[in-house]
Protein backbone atom coordinates (compact mmCIF):
# COMPACT_ATOMS: atom_id res chain seq x y z
CA UNK A 1 0.00 0.00 0.00
CA UNK A 2 1.82 3.39 -1.03
CA UNK A 3 1.60 5.51 2.11
CA UNK A 4 1.93 9.32 2.45
CA UNK A 5 2.71 11.07 5.78
CA UNK A 6 1.95 13.89 6.20
CA UNK A 7 4.33 15.91 9.11
CA UNK A 8 5.50 18.61 11.08
CA UNK A 9 9.35 19.36 11.39
CA UNK A 10 11.36 21.71 11.31
CA UNK A 11 13.26 22.88 7.70
CA UNK A 12 16.71 21.92 9.14
CA UNK A 13 15.06 17.99 9.62
CA UNK A 14 13.75 17.94 6.06
CA UNK A 15 17.35 18.87 4.51
CA UNK A 16 19.07 16.36 6.94
CA UNK A 17 16.47 13.83 5.20
CA UNK A 18 17.44 14.50 2.09
CA UNK A 19 21.43 15.08 2.37
CA UNK A 20 20.97 11.52 3.75
CA UNK A 21 19.13 10.10 1.08
CA UNK A 22 21.69 11.74 -1.31
CA UNK A 23 24.62 10.18 0.31
CA UNK A 24 23.60 6.91 0.37
CA UNK A 25 21.58 6.68 -2.72
CA UNK A 26 18.25 4.79 -0.99
CA UNK A 27 15.14 6.33 -0.75
CA UNK A 28 12.84 6.83 2.24
CA UNK A 29 10.73 3.73 2.66
CA UNK A 30 7.65 6.32 2.26
CA UNK A 31 6.36 9.61 0.84
CA UNK A 32 6.62 12.15 3.51
CA UNK A 33 5.47 15.91 3.04
CA UNK A 34 6.68 18.15 5.67
CA UNK A 35 4.99 21.61 7.34
CA UNK A 36 7.11 23.85 9.32
CA UNK A 37 4.38 24.01 11.87
CA UNK A 38 1.10 23.22 13.12
CA UNK A 39 -0.48 25.79 11.93
CA UNK A 40 0.32 25.55 8.68
CA UNK A 41 -0.61 22.19 8.47
CA UNK A 42 -4.01 23.09 9.70
CA UNK A 43 -4.04 25.97 7.10
CA UNK A 44 -3.45 23.87 4.28
CA UNK A 45 -5.75 21.13 5.28
CA UNK A 46 -8.81 22.13 6.21
CA UNK A 47 -11.81 19.59 6.55
CA UNK A 48 -13.15 20.17 3.24
CA UNK A 49 -9.93 19.30 1.56
CA UNK A 50 -9.61 16.73 3.95
CA UNK A 51 -12.66 15.28 2.44
CA UNK A 52 -11.65 15.98 -1.09
CA UNK A 53 -8.17 13.60 -0.06
CA UNK A 54 -10.65 10.93 1.23
CA UNK A 55 -12.26 11.18 -2.15
CA UNK A 56 -9.25 10.80 -4.51
CA UNK A 57 -7.55 8.28 -2.48
CA UNK A 58 -6.41 5.26 -4.59
CA UNK A 59 -8.66 6.86 -7.36
CA UNK A 60 -6.92 7.52 -9.96
CA UNK A 61 -6.98 10.53 -11.66
CA UNK A 62 -9.90 12.70 -11.79
CA UNK A 63 -11.25 15.80 -12.97
CA UNK A 64 -11.59 18.67 -10.87
CA UNK A 65 -15.38 18.35 -12.26
CA UNK A 66 -15.31 14.79 -11.19
CA UNK A 67 -14.09 15.27 -7.64
CA UNK A 68 -16.86 17.92 -6.84
CA UNK A 69 -19.25 15.59 -8.26
CA UNK A 70 -18.15 13.15 -6.04
CA UNK A 71 -18.23 15.56 -2.58
CA UNK A 72 -21.78 17.03 -3.68
CA UNK A 73 -19.91 20.46 -3.87
CA UNK A 74 -19.24 23.58 -6.17
CA UNK A 75 -16.70 23.06 -8.98
CA UNK A 76 -15.23 26.34 -8.41
CA UNK A 77 -14.89 25.70 -4.39
CA UNK A 78 -13.38 22.27 -5.21
CA UNK A 79 -11.06 24.19 -8.03
CA UNK A 80 -9.50 26.55 -5.15
CA UNK A 81 -9.11 23.87 -2.83
CA UNK A 82 -7.12 21.61 -5.61
CA UNK A 83 -5.00 24.81 -6.19
CA UNK A 84 -3.67 25.24 -2.71
CA UNK A 85 -3.22 21.21 -2.16
CA UNK A 86 -1.23 21.66 -5.65
CA UNK A 87 0.56 24.58 -4.48
CA UNK A 88 1.54 22.61 -0.70
CA UNK A 89 2.35 19.40 -3.13
CA UNK A 90 -0.03 17.19 -1.92
CA UNK A 91 -2.05 16.51 -4.90
CA UNK A 92 -0.09 16.39 -8.48
CA UNK A 93 -1.38 17.06 -11.59
CA UNK A 94 -2.14 14.11 -14.11
CA UNK A 95 0.03 13.38 -17.16
CA UNK A 96 -3.45 14.22 -19.84
CA UNK A 97 -5.18 15.90 -17.51
CA UNK A 98 -6.60 15.68 -13.93
CA UNK A 99 -5.80 16.06 -10.69
CA UNK A 100 -4.21 12.70 -8.75
CA UNK A 101 -3.51 11.91 -5.26
CA UNK A 102 -1.53 8.72 -6.01
CA UNK A 103 -1.57 7.34 -2.65
CA UNK A 104 -3.70 4.91 -0.76
CA UNK A 105 -3.47 5.90 2.66
CA UNK A 106 -2.24 9.26 4.46
CA UNK A 107 -0.84 9.15 8.15
CA UNK A 108 -0.93 12.40 10.05
CA UNK A 109 2.49 13.11 12.19
CA UNK A 110 3.01 15.86 14.83
CA UNK A 111 4.15 16.04 18.20
CA UNK A 112 2.50 18.95 20.67
CA UNK A 113 4.77 19.67 23.47
CA UNK A 114 4.71 21.45 26.54
CA UNK A 115 4.84 25.21 26.62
Amino acid sequence: MKTVTLEVCAPSEVMADFVQTWKTGKPQESARIAFATPELLWKVLTAKRWELLKALCGAGPVSIREAARRLGRDVKAVHGDVSALLEAGVLSRAQGGGIEFPFEAVKVEFLLHAA
